[in-house]
């Protein structure tokens, strides 16, 4: 039974220091206390001072920051969390306040801050590095969708039959696979064009077949020692081109976020590529610490594997929802053949059939779920932003759309 307490606004009165049960409380008539002064002289007395070792700091942080160092970006905003530095009063006492807050105050350091740890993770060797920044902005809650949908590979059916892909999805099995150079829609009628132009210039006495000769050649080279990166640097210019390798690398990026997955980075440069060992025109680089200690085991966890494959075809999957059919992703069809052939016993072809198109109906269902997300990060990567703020598109996307 609860008892509404009697108005005693015009005496004043005091918690009595006697218990009493928690359903009642005791007051006491006391002499009025001696006035003391308003709690904003205590503050206002405060001098506004930060040790010099914290400002130190802090602009080692941003160093750390501009150099692409996790370990020390990493290793400041750990420490600065429980980190306590003394505030001298006016009386000449000293108070342990947190740095953080003090250094907020002086608008040095805000929570936006934190963020930008993503973007040093581009240049980390130590995966596992990349993995405790995920864990340390997850657990301060920035990252509330990171890995939220880590356990949807337990769900639904195994068994995905091109008809059943057909049925959830509108699309034949055939959409899904990666195109090679002249047989996709877009590159058709580039195709036709080039050879009606060199048709159309030879009727008209112009000659170009010994360039032509040493274009191809300078082409063929190019496939061979450097994977087609020069021809995928000047195709990434196109615009429609570009788009789509923008829409498919946000799947991936995508994906592997709500997988809980940790994102090293998204590489656009098909160079830039190349000198960090991506094959393709571009590159998601992600990591899964369940996968990678199973392989280190000579094992495989099936749940890590699902979630691999998924990430994997994200991106072709990307492209068939928001195209209709999907152009790029051979490299991607082509890592997933080459952890089958890990596994024990090795996946038999319809085993790996059935698992491809099990892991691009997941994928292909989980970004259409999230369609806004999928678009704010397209938009971020866009904008060439850093990888701090297409993540923070994600999670600001899915929290208005909840």
């Amino acid at each position: 039974m609860a008892f509404a307490p009697p108005n005693l606004s015009s005496i004043p009165h005091s918690l009595s220091s006697k218990p009493f049960p928690p359903q009642f409380s005791s007051l006491s008539l006391q002499t009025p206390p001696r006035a003391q002064p308003p709690a904003t002289s205590l503050r206002a007395s405060r001098r506004q001072t930060v040790p010099r070792s914290a400002l130190r700091e802090w602009k080692e942080y941003e160093d750390a920051v501009k150099r692409k160092d996790l370990a020390r970006a990493l290793n400041f905003l750990q420490s600065i969390e429980t980190q306590k530095n003394p505030i001298e009063l006016a009386n000449g006492s000293l108070a342990a306040e947190s740095t953080r807050p003090r250094l907020g105050e002086l608008g040095l350091v805000g929570l936006e801050r934190d963020w930008e740890v993503l973007d040093t993770c581009l240049n980390a060797d130590n995966m596992k590095l990349v993995g405790k920044a995920y864990v340390f902005l997850k657990d301060r809650g920035f990252l509330p969708n990171f890995g939220k949908f880590r356990n949807v590979v337990l769900e639904g059916t195994r068994n995905v039959t091109p008809t059943v892909l057909k049925t959830s999805t509108g699309l034949e099995a055939s959409k899904f696979a990666p195109k090679k150079w002249g047989l996709s829609e877009s590159s058709g009628p580039i195709l036709i064009a080039f050879l009606g132009g060199l048709s159309f210039l030879l009727s008209q006495g112009i000659d170009l077949r010994p360039n032509l000769t040493a274009v191809l050649g300078l082409a063929f080279a190019d496939s061979i020692f450097l994977g087609g990166t020069c021809l995928a640097q000047l195709s990434s210019y196109w615009p429609p081109n570009r788009r789509r390798i923008l829409i498919h690398e946000a799947g991936h990026l995508l994906i592997a976020y709500l997988m809980g997955c940790p994102i090293r980075g998204v590489i656009l440069d098909p160079i830039v590529a190349m000198q960090m060992g991506i094959q393709g025109q571009a590159g998601t680089q992600f990591w899964d610490e369940k996968m990678a200690n199973d392989l280190a085991e000579g094992r495989l966890d099936g749940t890590a594997f699902d979630r691999y494959c998924m990430v994997l075809f994200a991106g072709i999957a990307a492209e068939a929802l928001i195209y209709g059919e999907a152009e790029g992703g051979e490299n991607d069809e082509n890592l997933f053949r080459g952890i089958c052939v890990l596994l024990e016993p090795p996946l038999s072809v319809p085993e790996m059939s059935n698992q491809a198109r099990w892991s691009l109906l997941q994928a292909y269902n989980m970004l259409k779920w999230h369609k806004n997300a999928h678009r704010a990060a397209v938009k971020a990567l866009e904008s060439r932003s850093g990888l701090s703020v297409v993540i923070r598109s994600i999670e600001e996307a899915m929290s208005t759309n909840t």
